[in-house]
């Protein structure tokens, strides 16, 4: 059996919690590309030993990581788009105030004129249900040796949780078994410990979800089993207490009421809304589109920070044993062999290949008596570099040094479609 390394944490430590792009989805044929580069790339792919295995599976993961960034953001530039000049104009949404209330656009570029913008107050906040316990004396032991359990029911399913109390065990031991227990079943709860002033602890549940439909009660419910000792552990638990019911947002859109069961919601499609705090009633956050040079700007730096960020990748691994300078190289060539032409338009190349925007430079580039050609030459940046974050996510330890131990024979070998594994971060110690 294959023992599972330290990849696995790094990945998870280091890009589990970023959030999710609607082009990290994508369609069987998208997948089957995808599936032919590998096969591709490594039907006559030489055999190589790593000399620091460890590192190069962090920079593997680390280039595959920044890659996919940079299709994501080629991506955004690309799709429901009819022409070059439309997927750099794509329209921004902007807040008044982003504190109160954030916004997203979300439209893909056909909304009818209706759906240029309104004004919004905020009159209170979606909330999650919390279950307060009791507060017990953290080195006592309010519970008697022996086995514990309580039913917890969410909306959708029903769950039984089992515990056992040792003697020796003290409250605040118990509080923390209980809450690591339920964090890790994954429900959409998350359970704390929590303090006061007096050397007191309690058990606090607060879901996930926020807001309560016309046919809900409560978002979760707890309570013991039918045992005399888990009725009398839940008495002295008091998790099954609801100290704060979950309930729905309020707001005002252009004067009409309306109320929403979370805090992000979309209007007509077109804009996300994150709402943050209440806001005063007699002055309204504005929600509107950028100007079209300000929304070019702010689509070239989505562009120009994945770009930034492999080369800082590359940077990164370039000066330690798992990396070379062969990303770098071929990353950053892409900038500075077209200096001239990026600097024209506004977007200033660094002696290391970083771009920055001079949005001044920029915004004289998409006047009208100019704006094809800078479109031009902003399309021809943008799918050089998705061509070349395509190939570095398919093959990234082509970016890492290592020792050819085999050439295969030119012309004559079999498609190899598994081994790509090896060669894509999912890479292992030893076997058992």
């Amino acid at each position: 059996m294959a023992k599972i390394d330290s990849a696995y944490a790094y990945y998870v430590s280091n890009y589990a919690h970023k959030e999710v792009s609607r082009y990290d989805s994508h369609k069987k044929s998208d997948l089957r590309k995808v599936y032919n580069k590998i096969i591709k790339a490594n039907k006559e792919s030489p055999l190589y030993k790593i000399s620091n295995l460890s590192e190069a599976k962090k920079y593997a993961i680390d280039i595959k990581e920044s890659s996919k960034n940079i299709q994501n953001a080629v991506a955004s530039l690309s799709d429901s788009y009819g022409s070059f000049a439309d997927s750099f104009q794509k329209k921004v949404a902007v807040s008044s105030d982003p504190d109160s209330v954030d916004v997203k656009y979300v439209g893909d570029g056909n909304e009818e004129n209706n759906s240029d913008g309104f004004d919004i107050s905020v009159d209170k906040i979606a909330t999650p249900q919390i279950n307060t316990g009791n507060f017990l004396n953290n080195k006592a032991l309010s519970f008697v040796p022996g086995n514990y359990s309580f039913n917890l029911d969410t909306t959708n399913s029903a769950y039984e949780f089992q515990f056992t109390v040792s003697q020796g065990e003290n409250n605040s031991q118990i509080l923390n078994k209980l809450s690591d227990l339920i964090n890790n079943a994954s429900l959409g709860i998350t359970s704390h410990v929590i303090d006061n002033s007096g050397n007191e602890s309690a058990l606090q549940l607060t879901s996930s979800q926020t807001g309560l439909s016309e046919s809900e009660k409560y978002l979760f419910s707890i309570s013991p089993t039918a045992s005399s000792d888990s009725i009398a552990g839940m008495k002295t638990l008091g998790i099954n207490r609801v100290t704060s019911e979950a309930s729905n947002s309020s707001f005002t859109l252009n004067g009409k009421e309306h109320s929403s069961l979370s805090n992000t919601f979309t209007i007509n499609n077109v804009f996300e809304l994150t709402l943050n705090k209440e806001t005063d009633a007699s002055t309204p956050v504005s929600i509107r589109f950028k100007t079209n040079s300000d929304a070019v700007a702010d689509n070239v730096q989505i562009l120009i920070d994945a770009y930034n960020g492999i080369l800082d990748t590359a940077k990164e691994h370039s000066s330690d044993k798992s990396g070379s300078n062969k990303l770098l190289r071929d990353m950053s060539s892409i900038s500075t062999s077209r200096k001239a032409s990026l600097e024209y338009i506004g977007l200033m190349t660094n002696d290391d290949g970083k771009i920055t925007i001079d949005k001044d430079i920029l915004s004289n580039a998409v006047q009208p008596d100019r704006a094809d050609a800078t479109f031009h030459t902003l399309s021809a940046f943008r799918d050089m570099i998705g061509d070349k974050a395509s190939s570095a996510s398919v093959n990234p330890m082509d970016y890492v040094p290592k020792v050819v131990v085999a050439y295969k024979n030119p012309g004559h070998n079999f498609n190899t479609p598994y081994i790509s594994s090896i060669y894509a971060g999912m890479m292992l110690d030893s076997f058992a």
